[in-house]
């Protein structure tokens, strides 16, 4: 039976990759880039936004946290659906949920209807990224899953590069509906794409394999699952490496960086607009570096990990510590360190991927996607408290960066070497197996 189980589970995890492969993991991208634009969508429309529904800071960063709060607390209940149901249904729902909830932000005229509208798109996105994850590992060979992931993301980012370029461009001609509401298109467009074009893995119609779907079932089978994918140091160390490097670049682009830009740093909306996508762009440019790297050699994941974090927080440091408004070239400093965080937050699911069978590989990434997302509500809630408190000063409430890059620096450390003894531990068990089941 164990070698039965090795043998399904290998060829479960390599499978042949190839142009078709690229096709249709392609449009199952594409969906994570309509909800990347839609989700970064508030970024460039705070100041908007505060206008038109009449709140305060706290209450303009609620949008942004609620529909974080409603992507953490959906990741480990959508990793047990894309386990269980397969990628592609997944995926239905999560477009049309997203969908749904731009198109009534575009319509909504009062605060509670915006923010029921954000929770929803919140939701839909929550269903995305996890399933593109799950889809690589069955296209694509695992050796390449490191560069998929980092693609992916690129792609994704790209999202928001159409929020900051064109969605600001549609603001200031069409208004807020038109530009909000109009966009909810790009949803009808990528559900008719995967309703045509996507499939759970090679050779399937569809449906998740047989043992997906049956792994674990019933409700003490699913606290199984979360409690395996749980105890797994490789697994939590994911996590608390997502939480520490994604948040300070999420929270700059969901929503305080323009308002910081252009209310504390005395620069023009035009100005702040290009310094969001100089960060996208940097965050493009070196996923794919990233990716290389930690595909090459797995030892540069801390390595890289840590490193960000520290440019991070002297970058964001060095803005704060500055007297009066930051010269141009530190902002544009800023901004390209900031770009590191994205790619560097990836590396989470790398420690996470070895560490967890395929069948229990979307619970392991749900865990590990709530990481940073966690980190980034905090942090909304923190700075729009803070704004509030002390009239409006950027100093004090972005402070609140380093409380959270502190903590998760702490369980990084502290994790670390489990996870690698683990990981080293599973290495020689599967070459083992292996070993027995090809003749010499």
């Amino acid at each position: 039976m164990n070698g039965a189980t090795a043998t399904g589970e290998r060829q479960f995890a390599e499978p042949p990759g190839g142009s078709r492969a690229v096709f249709v993991w392609g449009a199952g991208v594409l969906v994570y880039f309509v909800a990347v634009s839609y989700r970064t969508s508030l970024g460039v429309a705070g100041l908007d936004a505060a206008d038109r529904f009449q709140v305060t800071a706290s209450a303009l960063s609620t949008f942004t946290i609620l529909q974080l709060l409603v992507y953490a607390g959906m990741q480990i209940p959508v990793g047990l659906l894309v386990d269980r149901l397969g990628t592609k249904r997944v995926l239905i729902m999560g477009i049309a949920l997203f969908t749904t909830g731009q198109f009534g932000f575009g319509l909504a005229d009062s605060y509670p209807l915006a923010l029921a509208s954000r929770a929803l798109l919140g939701c839909g996105d929550a269903m995305t990224f996890i399933s593109v994850l799950r889809l690589g590992s069955r296209w694509f060979p695992a050796r390449r899953g490191p560069m998929i992931a980092q693609v992916a993301a690129l792609i994704g980012m790209s999202g928001n590069l159409v929020s900051t370029l064109a969605l600001t461009r549609l603001l200031d001609r069409f208004g807020w509906t038109p530009a909000f509401a109009g966009s909810a298109a790009a949803g009808l467009v990528v559900l008719v794409l995967v309703l045509a074009l996507l499939k759970d893995g090679p050779g399937s119609d569809g449906a998740p394999a047989r043992r997906d779907r049956s792994a674990g079932a019933g409700r003490f089978g699913v606290g199984r699952q979360i409690a395996d994918a749980w105890r797994e140091p490789g697994t939590r160390l994911g996590m608390w490496t997502h939480f520490t490097t994604q948040f300070p670049g999420m929270v700059f682009l969901l929503l305080w960086g323009i308002p910081f830009l252009v209310e504390s740093e005395g620069v023009t909306p035009a100005r702040a607009g290009e310094l969001l996508t100089l960060l996208v762009l940097a965050n493009m440019a070196t996923g794919l570096v990233y990716g290389q790297l930690i595909a090459r050699r797995h030892g540069a994941r801390t390595v890289l990990a840590l490193g960000t974090i520290g440019a991070t927080a002297a970058a964001w440091a060095a803005v704060l510590a500055w007297p009066g408004p930051a010269p141009s070239w530190l902002l544009v400093t800023f901004c390209l360190v900031l770009g590191l965080c994205g790619p560097a937050s990836m590396i989470g699911f790398d420690y996470a991927r070895p560490a967890n069978p395929p069948e229990r590989l979307g619970t392991a990434s749900g865990i590990v996607n709530m990481g940073g997302f966690t980190a980034s509500m905090t942090t909304l809630l923190a700075i729009g408290v803070l704004l509030d408190a002390t009239g409006d000063n950027y100093r004090i409430a972005f402070a609140s960066v380093f409380v959270l890059q502190a903590l998760g620096v702490g369980q990084m450390l502290r994790l670390r070497g489990r996870a690698v003894r683990r990981e080293r531990e599973r290495v020689v068990a599967a070459t083992r197996v292996e070993s027995v089941r090809v003749p010499a």
